[in-house]
């Protein structure tokens, strides 16, 4: 059969839920950065320090969050988690921190590019939608979808991504 033909597995050795809920985190961090830093664009002037450590501080409650929902919300009705069941779903969510940190590098470093606060605001949603198109592309690959429905998953979070960016300009104009 052609790979093109192939199924999932066959494509990829996985099945198309392998892996999601990383893909699936890092996704969802990114629109969750971009929302932080639209946010904070409408605060007017503030140092990018702050920024920085809203962006990571907003990822780590946003994180324990979903660790917290993960473990206590179905989990619970089961059994009680253990610690080797709560580091794992702490691990699982993880990337929803680690999609904060490049719109937090970019804001760090817009000074060395010679950009104002705006600009570094501009840079860092940039970073964050291109981190959730390139995400959500990468897990649909990964997840072992045809190359069509990897499209259309970049496609959906770029328009995400947008509209976030087309709502800050709405409301701040």
């Amino acid at each position: 059969m052609s790979r093109a033909g192939a199924t999932p597995r066959e494509r990829t050795g996985r099945t198309p839920a392998d892996h999601l809920a990383d893909y699936t985190g890092a996704v969802y961090g990114s629109m969750l950065a971009a929302s932080v830093v639209i946010g904070a664009g409408s605060l007017g002037e503030f140092p990018r320090l702050h920024l920085v450590i809203l962006l990571l501080l907003t990822g780590v409650v946003f994180w324990v969050a979903h660790v917290h929902a993960q473990l206590f919300g179905a989990r619970l009705a089961e059994r009680t988690p253990d610690r080797a069941t709560v580091l794992r779903v702490a691990r699982e969510e993880w990337p929803i921190v680690k999609a904060a940190v490049p719109p937090a590098v970019a804001v760090a470093v817009s000074p060395l590019l010679g950009l104002d606060l705006d600009g570094a605001l501009w840079l860092s949603v940039a970073v964050a939608v291109a981190g959730q198109v390139g995400w959500s592309a990468y897990g649909a690959w990964r997840a072992g979808a045809s190359w069509r429905l990897v499209a259309v998953s970049a496609s959906v979070n770029l328009v995400l991504g947008l509209a976030i960016i087309v709502f800050k300009l709405a409301v701040t104009h």
